[in-house]
């Protein structure tokens, strides 16, 4: 079988294309961070929130077209939802070209971007981003809690 095909089975899971459930998983994030239900993003693209959800999960592929109007509505150029795959090649035989998420991907992370980008006074926002660093810094195992300094 070639690379990237779909192999025989009833198991629809085990059809699906690993670029595909990329692309699809990209798509998600995306949206997620943007705020947008699978409605309205549907609406805005032309197709049912049916739609939106297959393509999410990988289970219809999406044409170029289509990716073309995604990837306005998104604002990320196409590149976008292609990122995360194996960069060396096709995927090996029995190999995933996918990658695991890295923890910017997941929903808490998206939230606390839209809820940053809510705050209207600039001076406040670079508060808030000071606050976080000085945190990540205390969180380090090397420097104990005691020696947080804010600058």
């Amino acid at each position: 079988m070639a690379t990237g095909e779909k192999p025989d089975g009833d198991d629809p899971a085990a059809r699906r294309n690993t670029v595909d459930v990329q692309v699809g998983k990209r798509l998600r994030q995306r949206r997620m961070l943007l705020g947008l239900s699978q409605e309205k993003l549907a609406v805005s693209v032309g197709l049912t929130f049916q739609q939106i959800q297959k393509y999410e999960r990988g289970a219809n592929r999406i044409g170029a077209g289509r990716l073309y109007d995604l990837s306005r509505q998104l604002d990320v150029p196409i590149g976008y939802f292609f990122e995360g795959l194996g960069i060396d090649g096709p995927p090996q035989a029995g190999g995933s070209a996918l990658v695991k998420s890295p923890p910017q991907h997941r929903r808490e992370n998206a939230d606390l971007i839209r809820a940053y980008y809510r705050i209207q006074d600039p001076r406040m926002r670079a508060c808030m981003l000071e606050l976080c660093r000085a945190m990540a810094r205390a969180a380090r195992p090397t420097r104990p809690p005691g020696d947080l300094v804010l600058t």
